[in-house]
């Protein structure tokens, strides 16, 4: 088996394990001892790049073989060896990952009243062997790739763990935040403004439920923000996991945007409850309990207002997550979000054609007001830009051609040039993320389910992983009973066209000890025959170079080439 891995020969690889016993075939494959050490042939056709003779392994071992007593199927062997098997394709060896997740699916190749019977042995994508939920999910979503998060098997187990687990922790903590976000916006937008000429709610009930709802913000939000904070800045410190913004060392929960979204939300609203107008005005009510209008608080209404403002937003922008309800919904989210590099790129466009332009049109000896100085200009020609300049303003610019022409040359510029560009840089972008928007939006759902397994209670996933029955042995057929650790379902016949039983079915001898009978592999009898041509080639060019260049031994030469292909 090592041999032929060295040379990474499939057809070898073959040949040497067909020798095994077929109770021990998945062991030499697996397990070797080589005097006090035990080497995985498996894993060292990966470490040393021999792919083919590793995916000869796994095609092998997820072959279910069948004699007149039992199944043989090499999953479990497999996991118990290797419970980190997945993580290692997926950063060794990606191009495996298809054989390997296709191993663990059987389909059946009769139908039923237009169905198929398709088992997907999914145990160990599930469940570790502490009877955990398993970090498959998690490594395969730290792979970013939206096609293997696509297959079938991956995307049973994600949803899943989705609807069945995960669905209501997630949904209960969102019911608590857009909870949250009603409390804020009724305290920040909503009762605040009631009475707009003296900036405070026009009664004592009003400016006591404005009270209250901020102290609610602040104990409940704020402080359930803190905590959550701490633990995760406690847990990268503790752990050394950084990531570096410029030369800055941070927390590697900071990478990602719903974390950084939301430390910087726990920093406003801090900042909000150092600048709370009614706290500063408490000493001086002037018989007006919980107002926001005195001395004290008149330099911060507008800081406290502008703080208000950002944190609203960062409230929604936090609320997105909830589009992971619907995978088509969560799709548009993700492109839309992809595509903002196009947006940006199109305003620092517009912002530097705006400031050459303003610039250059200051330095020009012209009394239009409002192109009077370089802050003026810049404002008038964003308003031109977005249509937002009035019609009537244009007739004042004929008084001053140069400024005219400046102005047209601008349009022609942003207008016509710059926004076209970006619309078609819009759909080249959307073109290009479109055929994989559903497997973006799909990580997106397993980044959610790995975040929230960790609060799912142990009574909850074990009466889960109950009901799945992975003990059971499941069905090939009316009365054949197969292999346990799998879910079977039931698919459109026209789905996946299945001709050819996959499972290997042999008679004779159903010892463990006896080897299995010799097998009509597909493809090797070309793979021979392309052999004994290339080592005939190579026969001929030795006699063609021996020949010197003589004409009648090349005849000969030829002749005998031409007597063994024969």
């Amino acid at each position: 088996v090592m041999k032929a891995i060295n040379v990474n020969s499939t057809k070898q690889l073959r040949k040497a394990v067909a020798c095994a016993p077929r109770g021990k075939r998945a062991l030499w494959m697996l397990n070797i001892q080589v005097g006090t050490q035990s080497i995985s042939p498996l894993m060292w056709a990966i470490e040393t790049g021999s792919l083919d003779a590793a995916n000869a392994i796994i095609q092998d071992l997820l072959t279910i073989r069948a004699d007149r007593d039992r199944y043989y199927y090499g999953m479990d062997i497999l996991f118990e060896r290797h419970p980190d098997i997945l993580k290692r394709l997926c950063v060794d060896a990606p191009a495996l990952l298809k054989t390997f997740l296709d191993g663990l699916i059987w389909r059946c190749r009769t139908t039923e009243n237009g169905q198929r019977r398709v088992n997907y042995y999914v145990q160990h994508l599930l469940i570790d062997m502490d009877g955990n939920f398993s970090k498959a999910t998690e490594w395969i979503v730290d792979s970013k790739d939206p096609k293997l998060i696509c297959h079938p098997v991956v995307s049973l187990v994600i949803d899943l763990v989705w609807s069945r687990v995960a669905f209501r922790n997630f949904l209960s903590g969102k019911t608590w935040f857009l909870f949250t976000i009603i409390i804020f916006v009724s305290s920040q937008s909503i009762l605040s403004h009631i009475n707009d000429d003296s900036h405070e709610a026009s009664g004592g009930e009003e400016r006591f439920l404005v009270f209250f709802l901020r102290c609610f913000i602040y104990i409940c939000s704020l402080g359930q923000w803190l905590v959550k904070h701490v633990a995760a800045c406690a847990k990268d410190i503790r752990n050394k996991d950084f990531v570096r913004i410029g030369r800055c060392p941070v927390p590697a929960y900071w990478a990602e945007w719903h974390g950084a979204c939301s430390f910087i939300l726990t920093i406003l609203l801090t900042t909000m409850l150092g600048m709370e107008p009614i706290l500063h005005c408490l000493p001086d009510t002037h018989g007006k309990l919980f107002t926001e209008v005195c001395d004290a608080s008149e330099s911060l209404l507008f800081p406290y207002s502008l703080v208000s403002t950002v944190a609203t937003l960062l409230y929604f922008l936090l609320l997105s997550d909830l589009s992971v309800f619907s995978t088509r919904v969560s799709a548009y989210v993700l492109v839309c979000t992809r595509v903002l590099s196009e947006l940006f790129l199109f305003l620092f466009g517009l912002c530097f054609f705006a400031l050459t332009f303003a610039c250059a049109i200051s330095a020009l000896q012209q009394n239009n007001r409002d192109f009077k100085h370089i802050d003026n200009s810049i404002v008038n020609l964003f308003k031109v830009t977005f249509g937002m300049y009035a019609g009537s303003n244009y007739d004042t610019l004929y008084d001053a051609p140069a400024l005219l022409i400046a102005v047209f040359v601008y349009v022609a510029t942003t207008v016509i040039f710059l926004l076209n560009l970006l619309i078609a840089q819009l759909n080249c972008s959307y073109q290009a993320t479109y055929l994989d928007m559903l497997g973006y939006a799909r990580l997106n759902r397993g980044k959610i389910v790995v975040n929230t397994m960790p609060g799912v209670s142990v009574q909850r996933w074990e009466r889960f992983v109950a009901s799945l029955h992975f003990d059971d042995r499941l069905e090939f057929g009316e009365g054949d009973v197969g292999v346990t650790g799998g879910i079977q379902m039931w698919e459109p016949a026209s789905a996946h066209i299945t001709t050819v039983d996959s499972i290997r079915r042999f008679g004779g001898s159903t010892s463990p000890a006896a080897q299995w009978p010799e097998e009509d592999v597909h493809g090797d009898d070309d793979v021979d025959r392309f052999d004994r041509m290339e080592k005939m080639m190579e026969k001929a060019l030795k006699k063609l170079g021996r020949a010197g260049g003589t004409g009648s031994k090349v005849n000969s030469t030829l002749s005998s080439g031409a007597g063994h292909l024969s």
